[in-house]
């Protein structure tokens, strides 16, 4: 037990450092919600019954992927097959398929894949290649940050930019095959690092978005190594669904 609590600890920390350093940006006031964690907290924050946004305005900002769609990413050792969920979340699958789209991960690696003292995670899609990267939007020149996205099992409505309360599972949890977006210690910092989870590791769930599941390959997955290269990712079914910010 207490290797199993030990392993856990190291595993979340290392999820927690994994993108800190290029994270911490301030906003300036002519930023919009995907240009700061702090910014996103604010917009996506449950409106007061004076405030002139409503939260779906906020989210409007954001690429959304409403449906499913279908991603084949391919490794030297063969095609794994990604199913994303655009319903229970839309916004953190919709950043993903649009950096797919834009082919931001094409030529990446995964540069921490933890497997001792128990399979935890495959992670990558940094573009610097050491953990602190986030997604650069060419059209503002700033980091592209998207709020933490989490349906509760059973809810109705999603909640955004909260870790969820140990009580409170989500829909989409942290089983084998899940494919979640790493963050540092805001709950909004999430930007284009994502990670595969090599096992059932619930104890990450409610505090990060899973948003789709391995579908094929999952054999593949199992046997990614740190440094081995993502040949390319595209979308085969569904690109119709990502409708861009208005």
């Amino acid at each position: 037990m207490l290797r199993w609590i030990l392993s856990c600890f190291l595993a979340v920390s290392l999820l927690l450092t994994g993108c800190n350093s290029a994270s911490n940006v301030s906003a300036s006031p002519s930023e919009s919600p995907t240009g700061s964690p702090s910014a996103i907290a604010q917009a996506t924050s449950k409106p007061s019954p004076n405030s002139p946004q409503s939260l779906e305005e906020a989210l409007a900002r954001f690429v959304q992927l409403k449906g499913a769609a279908t991603v084949e990413l391919k490794l030297k050792s063969g095609i794994i097959k990604i199913e994303l969920d655009g319903v229970s979340a839309p916004v953190t699958a919709g950043n993903f398929a649009d950096l797919v789209k834009r082919g931001v991960y094409n030529g990446l690696t995964f540069h921490r894949v933890v497997k001792e003292p128990m399979p935890f995670v495959a992670q990558g899609g940094d573009p610097l290649g050491n953990g602190t990267g986030n997604f650069v939007d060419p059209t503002t020149s700033q980091p592209r940050y998207i709020p933490l996205e989490i349906l509760p099992d059973g809810a109705k409505e999603i909640v955004y930019g909260e870790i969820l309360p140990p009580t409170q599972k989500p829909k989409l949890s942290h089983r084998k095959g899940a494919i979640a977006m790493a963050r540092s210690q805001s709950p909004n910092s999430a930007s284009c690092q994502f990670y595969f989870a090599l096992d059932d590791i619930f104890f990450l769930d409610g505090s990060y978005a899973v948003f789709g599941y391995v579908t094929e390959g999952m054999e593949l997955v199992e046997k990614i190594q740190m440094g081995d290269r993502i040949e390319s990712m595209t979308i085969t079914k569904g690109e119709e669904n990502i409708k861009q910010p208005v």
